[in-house]
């Protein structure tokens, strides 16, 4: 029998409507685990004991009252990425050890107002710059499965609290693959929605061309269901579509009979590619195919640039977003002899190396005699990459790949050599560049006992026949 920290949000909705146990007794599991585990793994940064336990109180009254939605009563955790209300939001930098934010984001009032229970905030890489949660100022998210191995990231902490029972599910943030390849490393399901799909506000903006929210969960039921209660238009974000959302948790179980499933060569090809993560994928696409699948290869030509295009674009919306982190109207303020040495001195202290790196990578691109050659190159490079999905996607349904050329790597393994971290993004950066949905479902593990994901990818607002086909690959 399960622990109650063990439980899916379907099986722990299940049991709170039945009354075999109350949301306090589901809350305190889960803490109960965070203070057994946390010191090791890292994964979380604010721990909401106190209020945790009194929301839980407030959720068991709806339940009784026969007020509950499909997330109230279920503990869950936050990226600290994103902006929560009254609950300190670091972003993993110094320069925000003290912000507490006034206000949540908009993905996470929709599950607060509806009796969703927070147990705190997760480690990340500093600001989402990272694939590894070692760039996070309060120390790097160790990989539950091998404590010497990283958790992936940005969203490590939220990955590594699901996967280790801290939380029944997380919510965490996308802008390069964050949420599918800690995801990947840690052996859950993470889910990346369609650019506009979820609203941003209340997000740290990291790349806002790029920015999404998304679910970190251990099923893709779970995904299905968080989806539908968090997606939808904001008018608090232009960015976000009018489009109707769909009854994800229907559509998610449906059979998959006939649909045609690419399998995209260059990801195939790459240089690198470990040779269990490719037999493992290779042994989900011939599942595919005995379920009834058409399965066609199929070529994405400018995939090849899609991290070379991620590292120009990002960096520079990072160097304008990052510009209000000052020390001035929130966060750590250092002391300075006059008002540039207290910028310097508060961002000198307040960022790790990868931020700083970032911020110049950006600043130089956008500099004046380089947008042409750097930013302006790589957006049209983007379109491009933009377009070869919309033709694959005239042709099939989904496409089907590796969410990460490796399975988690050693802790301080690729720290010293930036490069060969950016790479562990080379599977997913494509389709965030693009703005479509991708999903990385646990699929298996190595030999050495480490996770191993396959990630499906749809069409722009094709979210439901991406959990579809993840669904059936669940393991």
């Amino acid at each position: 029998m399960k622990n109650l920290n063990e439980l899916t949000i379907k099986e722990a909705g299940e049991g709170l409507k039945k009354k075999k146990f109350t949301s306090v007794e589901l809350t305190q599991a889960c803490l109960d685990r965070i203070k057994a585990r946390n010191k090791e793994i890292n994964a979380f940064i604010t721990v909401c004991e106190e209020s945790a336990l009194e929301e839980a109180k407030i959720a068991d009254g709806l339940i009784h009252q026969g007020k509950a939605g499909p997330l109230t009563g279920i503990p869950f955790a936050v990226k600290d990425a994103i902006c929560t209300a009254e609950v300190r939001s670091t972003a993993s930098a110094k320069i925000l050890d003290n912000y507490i934010p006034p206000f949540d984001a908009t993905v996470i009032g929709k599950i607060r107002s509806q009796g969703g229970v927070l147990l705190g905030k997760n480690n990340c890489d500093a600001f989402g710059h990272g694939a590894s949660n070692e760039n996070s100022m309060y120390g790097p998210v160790r990989n539950p499965h091998d404590l010497s191995k990283v958790a992936g990231g940005s969203s490590g902490g939220s990955a590594a609290a699901v996967a280790d029972n801290m939380c029944i599910y997380a919510i965490a943030e996308d802008t390069g693959g964050s949420i599918r390849q800690p995801a990947s490393f840690c052996g859950v399901t993470g889910f990346r929605p369609s650019y506009g799909r979820n609203s941003r506000y209340g997000i740290m903006p990291m790349g806002s061309s790029l920015d999404t929210v998304g679910p970190i969960t251990k099923t893709v039921y779970d995904s299905a269901l968080v989806m539908e209660q968090i997606a939808g238009n904001d008018r608090l974000d232009a960015t976000t579509v009018n489009d109707p959302v769909p009854s994800y948790s229907e559509e998610v179980e449906g059979k998959i009979k006939g649909m045609r499933i690419g399998i995209p060569k260059e990801y195939f090809e790459l240089e690198g590619l470990d040779e269990e993560v490719r037999k493992i994928t290779e042994q989900q696409i011939a599942k595919l195919k005995k379920l009834g699948c058409k399965i066609e290869e199929v070529s994405l030509p400018h995939t090849k640039y899609a991290i070379a295009v991620y590292y120009i674009i990002v960096p520079s919306e990072d160097s304008s977003n990052l510009g209000r982190m000052d020390g001035i109207r929130y966060g750590v303020r250092q002391k300075g002899k006059d008002l540039y040495d207290l910028y310097a001195s508060s961002r000198a202290t307040g960022f790790p190396e990868e931020v700083k790196r970032r911020i110049l990578i950006g600043t130089y691109a956008l500099s004046a005699g380089y947008y042409d050659a750097y930013y302006k190159k790589a957006q049209t490079v983007r379109t491009l990459i933009k377009k070869d999905f919309e033709n694959v996607f005239k042709k099939v349904d989904a496409l089907i790949t590796p969410t990460s050329p490796f399975p988690a790597f050693g802790i301080d393994e690729k720290k010293d050599n930036p490069l060969a971290l950016y790479m562990a993004d080379v599977m997913v950066s494509p389709a965030s560049i693009a703005g479509m949905p991708a999903l990385s479902v646990n699929c298996g593990k190595t030999a050495a006992g480490l996770p191993v994901g396959v990630q499906i990818i749809g069409p722009r607002l094709g979210e439901e026949a991406v959990l579809k086909i993840g669904d059936k690959l669940y393991s």
